[in-house]
């Protein structure tokens, strides 16, 4: 399977991805935000059936890089996508 390039922004879209793909991704998305000088990311989940959100939302709790989330206004997904605000620190070299 081709691994799926993601263009680093202020936006990530999980539809691209397996559920279990999402931690790691997460991880190393937010790491390459710090090092682009992007500390606000719209996570968009979707809305379904709210799993795949409850399992952002869990991560996003206990991340080292996340200074803050709040759900979207309706403008940028409402409660299909989460923003997320990245602690303003150095991260180590790929």
């Amino acid at each position: 399977m081709e691994p799926i390039i993601v263009p680093i922004e202020d936006v990530l879209d999980l539809h691209l991805f397996r559920p279990a793909e999402v931690p790691d991704l997460l991880d190393t998305y937010f790491q390459e935000c710090i090092r682009a000088n992007i500390y606000t990311v719209r996570v968009i989940h979707g809305k379904g059936k709210g799993v795949l959100k409850k399992g952002v939302l869990a991560l996003l709790e206990k991340h080292p890089l996340v200074q803050s989330f709040a759900p979207a206004p309706p403008e940028a997904g409402g409660w299909g996508a989460t923003l997320v605000t990245l602690q303003r620190r150095a991260v180590s070299p790929a």
